[in-house]
């Protein structure tokens, strides 16, 4: 009786400490993937905001967050380690004359700035954008 009675608690003691290391861990339950970036775009238009997660969820301007085909989501993966540079050196060059958009991008590395024009001699910058205009039909923001 007493040998039935000590398995019985160290069964219930196993469970909860089983309980306990599952509530430690999270049991990969609402864990919610990295941000890989958050992009505004300010110029022309409406104003956007634009936060791209490790998982391809996309929401814009605070909207329910859309799920990114995987073409895009191949780019948005590809563009922090592009923008690394950027975003340790803060750029922030000013928009000249003719300048419609100007973007302000939020990585792990940093922060930085820069007018739409800068695109044309920078690949980086020029594929952020363009996957700006790509991704905000998704997340239901104009492009």
């Amino acid at each position: 009786m007493l040998e039935r009675s000590a398995r019985r608690r160290g069964a219930r003691e196993g469970f909860f400490a089983a309980l306990a290391i599952v509530g430690l861990t999270g049991c990969g339950l609402a864990v919610q993937a990295p941000d890989l970036f958050l992009v505004t775009r300010t110029g022309a238009g409406k104003p956007l905001t634009m936060v791209v997660n490790y998982e391809g969820a996309v929401t814009c301007d605070r909207r329910a967050a859309k799920t990114l085909p995987g073409k895009l989501l191949l780019v948005a993966r590809s563009l922090p380690g592009q923008l690394e540079s950027d975003a340790n050196k803060k750029i922030d060059p000013p928009s000249p004359p003719g300048s419609v958009y100007r973007f302000k991008v939020s990585l792990q590395y940093g922060t930085f700035s820069f007018p739409d024009t800068s695109a044309a001699h920078r690949p980086e910058l020029a594929k952020l954008e363009q996957f700006v205009f790509q991704a905000a039909p998704i997340c239901g923001a104009g492009g």
